[in-house]
């Protein structure tokens, strides 16, 4: 007897109900209907957008190995969604979206060039052992511009995300680089420009990554000889949203194949946003021709948020987790928690969290003790620039002369203290800690630890720099 749509669906249904409780059949599987089976293709229809998310977070694998008894490996589920037309036509009309965990449907349609002999190319995201090979964008849908909250501080960088998501490709913002210390809300900004691209341009192919993953599948298409493919990949991308593009730093072969990726997308109209934790004048040991092209476009700083837009962040905070608190606890908040976004939050949540798992009720006393624990508990993130500042400020001393070739005994000095503390603070290699203060190598490194340590036990005047520029780094 051959197969129909309800009759494998019937089938299915029997065996998912085996495996999840009775109120979550009856809510989430009873509704379904079966429409259409094509080609091991089953077509079912679900009410709701919101009702095809959940069946795709909650119960995909299931879905799947109820399907594959049916149907066999080669199963593929398509949901058909039912939605009311808003335009005017009264008649509902039906959207179709794929499962993901199934057989390779493309989802975003790209242009292969002729020239290319292997038209299989090989996509660096896929992991051995699965079959899936959709282009994901990997972008947070959290991260968006409603929630990314404009004040002074990041107004230029809000605009200007704004305008690149509009028209992207199309400004003369591209590349477009965002940069400004940790916790400002690099990351979000470009998650929210990659999200809006998709919501206003869903044809295009966005792709978000940090720059260590990036530098991961390069170095593993060099192991697997697939050089070319990783480039050709990186070259279909219409969107390239690269995360952390500092750590690019030294790594001269990941710094020449991005080189030819960002020439080819830039050159075609393509839209390249990066984030990094500082100016491109300040990046140490990236090719001058790769940093040009950084300027090519727009580099816009997140600064410190200022009073009234850290207000605005606890006020969303709280509207967005259906909290009321009292403006004053609110303000407490804000005056006290200045360095960035990231320790704002996490105070408001913790705060949240204190009251409603001990049943207490959030006054400024609790505020108080909330707000010094978490202070205290947030270890401020130590550069090797914010090492040598510190080191510079203590010797009065300027940079320049820190890095300097000179051998005057003082400013020799000074630059081993830097170097040893940025060993002990930092999670830095030996050679790019040499890197950064003044070009040495690793083997200077090294001595230099090795001396401080030997004068800290034989010095008492070296003794006592070693422990009032370790007060300094440890505030």
């Amino acid at each position: 007897m051959d197969k129909t749509a309800q009759s494998v669906w019937k089938n299915c249904l029997l065996f998912i109900k085996d495996n999840i409780q009775e109120q979550a059949y009856k809510t989430w599987f009873e509704p379904i209907q079966s429409v259409d089976l094509n080609d091991n293709a089953l077509s079912i229809q679900v009410p709701s957008k919101f009702f095809y998310e959940w069946l795709e977070e909650h119960y995909v694998k299931l879905l799947k190995v109820a399907l594959t008894k049916e149907l066999g490996p080669s199963a593929k589920l398509l949901y058909k969604i039912r939605m009311e037309n808003t335009y005017g036509n009264k008649l509902p009309f039906t959207e179709q979206i794929p499962s993901n965990n199934r057989q390779p449907v493309k989802t975003q349609e790209v242009d292969v060039p002729i020239v290319q002999k292997n038209p299989e190319l090989k996509n660096p995201f896929i992991i051995p052992g699965i079959r899936n090979i959709n282009i994901d964008s990997q972008l947070n849908a959290n991260y968006s511009f409603d929630n990314f909250l404009e004040g002074d501080s990041n107004r230029l960088a809000r605009s200007a995300g704004l305008a690149v998501a509009n028209k992207p490709g199309g400004t003369s913002f591209n590349p477009l680089l965002i940069f400004g210390g940790v916790g400002l809300g690099k990351t979000h900004l470009a998650h929210a420009i990659g999200v809006e691209i998709k919501d206003k341009f869903p044809e295009k192919t966005v792709l978000y990554i940090s720059a260590e993953i990036f530098t991961q599948q390069y170095i593993d298409s060099v192991k697997k000889n697939t050089r070319n493919d990783f480039i050709h990949f990186y070259q279909l991308i219409d969107v390239l949203i690269i995360d952390d593009v500092q750590f690019l730093s030294g790594k001269t072969g990941t710094q020449d194949v991005f080189f030819h990726i960002f020439n080819h997308l830039h050159q075609n109209g393509k839209q390249v946003i990066l984030t990094s934790d500082k100016a491109p004048v300040d990046m140490q040991d990236i090719e001058q021709r790769l940093l040009s092209r950084f300027k090519w476009g727009l580099s816009a700083e997140l600064h410190q948020p200022d009073y009234e837009t850290r207000i605005s962040i606890l006020k969303n905070i709280l509207f967005r987790d259906g909290v009321e608190m009292p403006e004053d606890i609110i303000e407490y908040v804000a005056k006290n928690i200045k360095s960035n976004v990231r320790e704002l939050e996490g105070a408001i949540i913790s705060l949240i969290a204190q009251s409603s798992f001990n049943k207490r009720e959030v006054t400024i006393e609790l505020a108080k003790q909330v707000v010094e624990k978490f202070v205290k508990n947030v270890k401020r993130e130590i550069s090797i620039d914010y090492i040598q500042k510190v080191v510079s400020d203590y010797f009065q001393l300027d940079i320049e002369t820190l890095q300097s070739k000179t051998r005057k005994r003082h400013v020799v000095q000074a630059r081993q203290l830097a170097m040893f503390f940025a060993k002990k603070y930092t999670k830095s290699s030996l050679a790019n800690i040499g890197n950064q203060i003044g070009d040495r190598d690793h083997a200077t490194v090294l001595h230099a630890c090795k001396t401080v340590d030997n004068l800290v036990t034989t010095d008492k005047q070296f003794r006592k720099f070693v422990d009032d520029i370790n007060k300094k780094l440890s505030l």
